[in-house]
């Protein structure tokens, strides 16, 4: 095809496609109106038919010759009856009826303490005819504080016991370190031992040991002895 064909062919597809673009952009701005219409019509129509009307309210002004006298304050109207129920069945007491003398039982009278002391205890027995015996000087130990308890003054070592050196640790050279926690009663004294930490096992039974024989100072708490834990550390160390 010539360069002027191509040309022709070109100006000639260029006018078919104007003259076709014109002709649709009116109908597209046709329909855009006419939907625009509709759509903004049918808001309108809408809203005009769904108000309400208004309620309106009629007042009628009275005149003073129409209202009636005003009520009397004398003469109220009575309190209105409340029925009250009423049992069908009246209660009934008992009537006391006498007994002879000789059917009343004799007074009973209390023992005093006295009196109850001065009485024989009963025997106890197994149920064969033996004997139990009876342990007079019972005395039950406090149980261990708990863990934590406040104190203002700690327990103060008094009494130092020095553990005994292990003689298979003495021979191989070892030393270590023993940490245990002792329970201090009111007076001072270790009532138990219990071991926390010991590096190596040998040194545990002899710090145990040693800590037994401990003796402090009471913890004070508001002026008054209490029983706490201690920690107490022994460091097993060779003499050079």
């Amino acid at each position: 095809m010539t360069a002027q064909a191509m040309q022709v062919g070109g100006h000639y597809g260029m006018r078919e496609l104007r003259d076709l673009y014109s002709k649709y952009a009116l109908r597209a701005l046709g329909a855009a109106v006419l939907l625009h219409f509709l759509v903004i019509g049918g808001y309108y129509l809408y809203q005009y038919f769904s108000e309400e009307e208004e309620p309106t309210l009629n007042v009628r002004i009275m005149k003073y010759s129409e209202l009636g006298p005003p009520p009397s304050i004398t003469n109220t109207e009575a309190a209105p009856q409340v029925q009250v129920t009423v049992p069908v069945a009246k209660p009934t007491v008992g009537v006391p009826v006498p007994v002879p003398d000789a059917e009343v039982s004799p007074e009973q009278t209390i023992a005093t303490q006295k009196e109850l002391s001065e009485a024989p205890a009963p025997s106890v027995g197994t149920g064969t005819g033996g004997n139990v015996a009876v342990q007079q000087d019972l005395r039950i130990e406090d149980e261990a504080p708990p863990d934590f308890v406040p104190v203002e003054k700690y327990p103060v070592p008094i009494k130092i016991v020095q553990p005994e050196y292990p003689e298979m640790a003495r021979r191989a050279g070892l030393e270590g370190t023993v940490q245990v926690k002792c329970w201090v009663d009111k007076e001072g004294k270790v009532k138990k031992v219990v071991l926390l930490k010991a590096e190596p096992e040998i040194f545990a039974q002899p710090a145990i040991d040693a800590a037994y024989k401990w003796v402090f100072t009471p913890a004070i708490m508001n002026n008054g002895p209490v029983s706490v834990w201690t920690s107490v550390p022994f460091r097993f160390k060779l003499s050079k």
